[in-house]
C-alpha cells in the first residue's frame, strides 16, 4: 500500500506541477528561497515536506503502529546522517528521487545510482552478518 501511495504521489506531482518528488531537491529547494515570491511557487514543497512529516503522527493517532529498533547511540546516529548526506551529495540525489523518480522516467544515471544503492546495502550488511555486528 505504501509503495502505491509513494508512486501515485510522485506521478501526480511530476504530472501535475511538473517537478520530481525527491527528497533532496524538495528539501534542498526550500533552504534557496529568499523573495516571498519564490516562497509562493515553492507552496508545493512546503506541503509536501509537511506531509512527510505529518503522516506518521496521523497514522500514529488514527490507532497505528509500527515497531521499530533502532540504536540509541548519538555516534552512530550522527555517522550516519554524515555518510548518507555525502552520498545524496556525491550520488545527486537520494534514493527516493533515483529510485522512485529517476527510474520512472528511465534516466540512465538514477538506474546506475539505484543499481549502487542496492549493491552497497547488501554489502554492507553481508559484512556486518560476517562480523556478527548488529545495531
Amino acid at each position: 500500500m505504501g509503495g502505491l501511495l509513494i508512486g501515485a504521489a510522485a506521478s501526480l506531482l511530476w504530472l501535475g506541477v511538473g517537478r520530481i518528488s525527491g527528497m533532496t531537491g524538495v528539501l534542498s529547494s526550500l533552504f534557496m528561497l529568499t523573495s516571498r515570491e519564490q516562497w509562493q511557487r515553492r507552496g508545493w514543497a512546503l506541503a509536501f515536506l509537511a506531509g512527510l512529516v505529518l503522516a506518521y503522527p496521523v497514522f500514529w493517532l488514527l490507532g497505528g503502529k509500527i515497531d521499530i529498533e533502532m540504536t540509541s547511540s548519538p555516534l552512530l546516529w550522527a555517522s550516519a546522517g554524515l555518510i548518507v548526506g555525502f552520498g545524496t551529495y556525491l550520488g545527486n540525489g537520494c534514493t527516493s528521487g533515483h529510485g522512485v523518480c529517476g527510474m520512472g522516467r528511465f534516466s540512465v544515471r538514477s538506474m546506475i545510482a539505484t543499481v549502487t544503492f542496492i549493491t552497497s546495502g547488501i554489502l554492507t550488511v553481508m559484512i556486518m552478518n560476517a562480523l556478527g555486528v548488529t545495531v
